[in-house]
């Protein structure tokens, strides 16, 4: 890990907000659409992201003033990206490697049409690759919240020598 990194992961307390601070310093799309860390354990995470119309698609059948569903890949994103980060929290320094997503296996529910949340468990962390599952939950306005994708990723991670 680079001096410069050692010197930034020195100003946080907890593994949350660096994380945060990534996302929002080093992530610019995953920053513009808005996502958030809510929660960061051992082998575990929860990441966020408000419901926007920009991160839609109305569908022809849609009613007037009913919310447009969001697009398949934001949660696909929320997928590969909790999935790729809760591996760091099985790694003795989190941000000391560099981590690549293998393959990625998305199943699509149902429409998301409210804020979505990602929670990302890890399955196993080898030497040199390491596998999540991860499941995303939408939120509606009136508080209903069901699940609307699940996932698994295999990820390569870059040890330091």
């Amino acid at each position: 890990m680079s001096d410069d990194m050692r010197t930034v992961m020195e100003r946080f307390d907890d593994l949350e907000e660096m994380i945060q601070y990534f996302i929002d310093e080093h992530q610019e799309f995953l920053s513009w659409i808005g996502t958030r860390v809510d929660d960061v354990g051992d082998g575990t995470m929860t990441l966020s992201l408000p419901y926007d119309e920009k991160l839609s698609n109305t569908r022809p059948d849609t009613e007037p003033g009913e919310r447009a569903d969001i697009h398949g890949g934001i949660a696909a994103t929320l997928i590969d990206t909790a999935g790729g980060l809760v591996l760091r929290t099985k790694l003795d320094e989190p941000f000391g490697a560099r981590i690549a997503t293998i393959n990625l296996n998305v199943n699509y529910l149902r429409p998301a049409t409210g804020d979505l949340s990602a929670t990302a468990d890890v399955i196993r962390v080898g030497g040199s690759v390491g596998v999540s599952e991860i499941t995303v939950e939408s939120t509606t306005p009136d508080g209903e919240t069901t699940e609307v994708a699940t996932g698994q990723g295999a990820f390569r991670i870059f040890r330091p020598e």
